[in-house]
This record gives C-alpha cells, sequence and structure tokens, in this order.
C-alpha cells in the first residue's frame, strides 16, 4: 500500500534526511586513495549514532555494515572492508539513517583522486538523469513519468539500466510501496500525490545491463565488469512539486 505522510511523519523524515546528507558531506571530505571503506563506514555510524539517530542498514536482512560501499564495477550492496581505495576509482555510498522511526536513504558517486573523462562523463549523466526524473515528480503525473525520463536520459547518452534494481517508496519502512523503476513508458503507473515520498535512484552501466551477486549473497557487479554509477535522493511530493530530504538545508551535497 502506498501511504501519504502527515506533517509530523515529514519533519522527521526531514531529519533523517539532514543526518543522511551530514554522513554523505564527512564521508566526501575523508574520500582519497589509501582510504579503506570501513574507516568510511566508521566516518557514516559516528555521524548518524551521534545525531540521534542509527544506521538503516545496519542488520538489515543480516547486512553488516552501515554504508554499502560500491567501487568500480560494483553496483550496490559493496560490504565496507579493508579494501584501500586507488586514484582513479569511483565509488558509490548507499547511506541511511533511522530517526524516530522515519528512514531517509540517499546515495552518491564519488571519484578518488584524478578520474578519466569517460568515467566523469558517466557519473555526470547518472547525476543528471537523478534530476532529470524529479522534474515529472508532481501531483497529477504518473509514477512512470519519472521512470521515464530517467530511462530515456541514460540511454540517449549509450549506457544502460540494469532492470533488476529500482527506486522504491520509503518512511517508516526503508523499503515501501511503490517500485520506482529506472526505465518505462511514460503516462503509467500510480498516480503522484502530494504526501507521497520516494527514493528516487537511478544506477547506470557503462557497458551492459547484465549483473551478477557475489558468493556473499550481496556485492552486486556488472557481469561485464564495466563501471557504474548510482546516485539516489529521497524526495516529497509537494502541493506544485517536490522536496529533497536528503540535503543539508544550506547546501546541497555535490559530488566530489
Amino acid at each position: 500500500m502506498i501511504s501519504t505522510k502527515s506533517a509530523r511523519e515529514l519533519e522527521l523524515m526531514k531529519e533523517a534526511g539532514r543526518i543522511v546528507a551530514l554522513a554523505h558531506q564527512a564521508i566526501k571530505e575523508a574520500i582519497k586513495p589509501g582510504v579503506t571503506t570501513k574507516q568510511l563506514d566508521k566516518i557514516a555510524y559516528d555521524v548518524i549514532t551521534s545525531n540521534g539517530a542509527r544506521p538503516s542498514f545496519k542488520g538489515y536482512n543480516g547486512f553488516p555494515a552501515s554504508i554499502c560501499a560500491s567501487i568500480n564495477d560494483v553496483l550496490v550492496h559493496g560490504i565496507p572492508d579493508n579494501t584501500k581505495l586507488k586514484d582513479g576509482d569511483i565509488i558509490s555510498i548507499d547511506i541511511g539513517a533511522c530517526y524516530k522511526g522515519y528512514h531517509g536513504d540517499s546515495a552518491w558517486t564519488h571519484a578518488v583522486g584524478e578520474v578519466d573523462e569517460k568515467t566523469l562523463h558517466l557519473m555526470d549523466v547518472t547525476r543528471e538523469s537523478l534530476f532529470e526524473g524529479l522534474k515529472q515528480a508532481k501531483p497529477g503525473n504518473h509514477l512512470g513519468d519519472i521512470s521515464h525520463a530517467i530511462g530515456e536520459y541514460v540511454h540517449a547518452h549509450g549506457y544502460s539500466i540494469p532492470m533488476d534494481y529500482t527506486g522504491h517508496g520509503v518512511g517508516s519502512q526503508l523499503h515501501e510501496d511503490p517500485i520506482v523503476p529506472n526505465y518505462g513508458p511514460a503516462g503509467r503507473g500510480v498516480l503522484l500525490k502530494e504526501g507521497m515520498t520516494l527514493a528516487i535512484e537511478p544506477m547506470v552501466h557503462m557497458g551492459k545491463p547484465q549483473t551478477k551477486t557475489m558468493r556473499d549473497g550481496w556485492t552486486v557487479k556488472t557481469k561485464d565488469g564495466s563501471l557504474c554509477a548510482h546516485y539516489e535522493h529521497s524526495i516529497v511530493i509537494t502541493k506544485n512539486g517536490y522536496e529533497i530530504l536528503t540535503k543539508i538545508p544550506e547546501m546541497e551535497v555535490k559530488n566530489g
């Protein structure tokens, strides 16, 4: 069932989202060659817990960490460990925080040191596709309008979209209805209404769209080993459009 949120619920989600954005900001500042993904996980854990929240991901269906840290050809659900970042890597950081029973969820892809132009282009297109989708996030539009805008933008630049991974509703549960695909026809799906809260998250492959899940049961990689990027914001549908919940009010979290 798709729920709309009350003013009280939205205030809690805004605080959860602010905490997620603070964790992203702290991680962005720490990313450099030689840093381990486990160190980044500790940074996020400390920010989240010091702000009165708990990491949404830690323990979720058995996931062992506070963040997902996905390097290069890892699409999603990378488990933080002692792997050291290298110059030229890209890393997608996915963070969730639960504040007084309500979740914020956001992902961002970062460059480590100097990366090549092809990789920067992949990151730019993926990030821009998120905002192309958000242009369609307003009352009276259909969910498929968001999906269609993302997919058309990505495919126009020659990249592919993994079909098995989508955005979702978010609120008192980390994953709620509806599913939000990153492709599909416009004018389909549920009608968007004021108060709906969604996590919009385009995931994009430089190569083919197929994926594979590793033996740990979590780590998802591109099947052909190509690079991939991932950007996500939690939003609420407002009277005239949308509001991003996973941001620091005084500044947008930008790509690092």
